[in-house]
């Protein structure tokens, strides 16, 4: 092999990870918030979890993201160890996809129907289209799907390169020597497992094993023990995903090592028996690119198969090599920025969270004007620490998001929440507020009666608001939303008549100033919280 076809060589490879990368990235936006959907319908059932992985990995193209998103979701406190068993393994499945689209490079006919079949043919002609969509298209949805198109094309490319490079090393002898070396299983594992954790890939491992069999010099006895141990190699993008997070998340990936190890145990320890105990010839036969893809998905759902009904005992493992600990679950796990579409889901989610927080805090702020009490004010102002501390983990987060490509709904959404947790945020601060104007109104020496009747009244309306508030912001209902904005504007209404008539009381001498000042108080902050809820409410409509 000449210095130049080296040089084609490492570029055809740096084209096909580049456009594995594209595509990978592309297919995540177009997904968009169908990514959501799958998700919230994911039950602790793993047949469910199952087939979510297997979809999720095909979007994605990458078991490896898939893993490290679980990782994030579980350090999150989003998703339970017990779930992501059935994900792990589906991911394992859906990976399998790539090798059959690069299986039909090895296609031979002379039929024109069936030649348009292989990638080489038809993938520039994805790319002009593709091409055309992302320099015409007014849609962002358009634009992703020619990068998707491209990336495709891109990925394909480098499969041609690579195969047109390594073609002429079949009449090498040099080059036929090396290969045998790898029929020994173990290192066979050892080189799949190596090469797969330096690209981080098993999908573009199994590609490059396809452009090698091209050259008609790697048999069954080589590639086996290779895909074998590349489904152990996807495994340390997921092992380094877990370094800084809580033992729990460390779980997700002794979980998807176990399953990969052991399912490659099994399968050496058939393939040994077939191999050297009964010295099947099929060992020493040439292998193509399709039976790759082949093998590689009945290895996947065999290893699924026998492994899926003892989820408890791999749950079980993860835990006896990691114990538990007391660490706290992180508000939202920077992971999740590997996967734009889920984290703008689960930021949503936790702005939710934010919302309720806030509303619980100022109403049990207001329930102090029948019954103050030392423990529920420090109670009031540990919700507003907390809603604080979210606030800020949010904001940070939605910030790092939007630099992110994400979709042009998921970009709305992102906008909407920065929008909105800043007036959740003002709600809690307003809770301190109530709560050090009712500890006045507690102290004061006046006539309070008639104060804390009319204050009352306004209370359950505004517990109303939150009520509608919460579940509107929830379930994304606009409707509910016009219901908050109605009974807001009701409330300013009888905010305005309320210091009206405390005012002409004033000045009748029929309130005791000192109450009358704290009750303005406590009216402006209703108000200031009324409008909040409001521009909250608007927000979702």
């Amino acid at each position: 092999m000449s210095i130049y076809n080296f040089i084609v060589l490492i570029g055809g490879l740096a084209f096909f990870l580049f456009g594995m990368n594209v595509l990978s990235g592309s297919l995540k936006k177009v997904a968009g918030n169908r990514l959501e959907t799958i998700l919230e319908k994911m039950t602790d059932h793993p047949l469910k979890g199952l087939a979510f992985g297997a979809i999720i990995t095909i979007a994605m193209q990458s078991s490896s993201a898939l893993t490290v998103m679980l990782v994030g979701l579980v350090n999150s406190g989003i998703m339970t160890i017990a779930q992501t068993v059935g994900v792990i393994m589906g991911s394992n499945i859906g990976t399998t996809l790539t090798a059959w689209i690069l299986s039909l490079s090895g296609l031979q006919t002379d039929n024109f129907l069936l030649s348009m079949l292989k990638p080489e043919n038809f993938s520039p002609i994805m790319a002009l289209i593709g091409v055309c969509l992302i320099m015409a298209a007014k849609e962002q949805k358009k634009k992703d799907l020619g990068q998707v198109l491209v990336g495709f094309s891109i990925l394909m490319h480098g499969m041609e390169l690579m195969s047109d490079t390594l073609a002429p090393l079949s009449q090498v002898p040099g080059f036929v020597d090396a290969l045998t070396a790898f029929r020994n299983p173990f290192f066979g594992v050892l080189i799949g497992t190596l090469f797969t954790a330096v690209i981080q890939s098993s999908a573009a491992s199994v590609g490059v094993l396809q452009a090698l069999s091209l050259t008609g010099n790697i048999s069954y006895g080589v590639a086996v023990p290779i895909i074998m141990g590349q489904n152990i190699g996807t495994c340390v993008t997921a092992l380094l995903s877990t370094i800084g997070v809580s033992k729990n998340a460390k779980r997700v990936s002794v979980i998807h090592v176990s399953f990969n190890l052991i399912g490659t145990a099994i399968g050496l320890v058939i393939y040994m028996i077939l191999d050297w105990g009964m010295h099947l010839a099929i060992f020493d036969k040439s292998i193509q690119p399709f039976e790759i893809a082949a093998f590689h998905s009945i290895f996947n759902i065999a290893t699924t198969c026998i492994l899926l009904p003892y989820s408890k005992q791999l749950v079980n493992i993860a835990e006896t090599f990691i114990k538990d600990d007391t660490e706290q679950e992180i508000f939202l796990d920077k992971r999740l920025l590997f996967t734009p579409s889920v984290a703008v889901m689960e930021c949503r989610k936790k702005s939710a969270l934010i919302l309720k927080t806030a509303t619980d805090g100022y109403t049990e702020a207001m329930d102090l004007l029948q019954d103050f009490d030392g423990k529920k004010r420090d109670n009031v102002k540990e919700l507003e620490e907390k809603v604080d501390s979210m606030f800020l983990s949010c904001n940070d987060f939605l910030i790092q998001l939007s630099s992110k490509e994400v979709s042009d709904s998921d970009s709305e959404i992102i906008a909407n929440v920065l929008h909105t947790i800043g007036d959740m945020e003002r709600i809690s601060d307003y809770s301190l507020n109530l709560s050090t104007i009712l500890k006045k109104l507690e102290d004061s020496y006046g006539d309070k009666k008639d104060t804390k009747k009319v204050l009352k009244s306004l209370n359950s309306k505004l517990e109303e608001i939150f009520s509608n508030l919460n579940m509107a912001y929830e379930t994304k209902d606009g409707q509910m939303a016009e219901n908050v904005i109605t009974l807001g504007e009701a409330v300013v209404e009888q905010i305005k008549k309320i210091k009206k008539s405390d005012l002409k009381k004033l000045r009748k001498g029929k309130v005791d100033a000192e109450v009358s000042v704290y009750l303005t108080e406590y009216l402006n902050v209703s108000r200031r919280v009324v409008e909040h809820s409001l521009n909250i409410a608007e927000a979702l409509i």
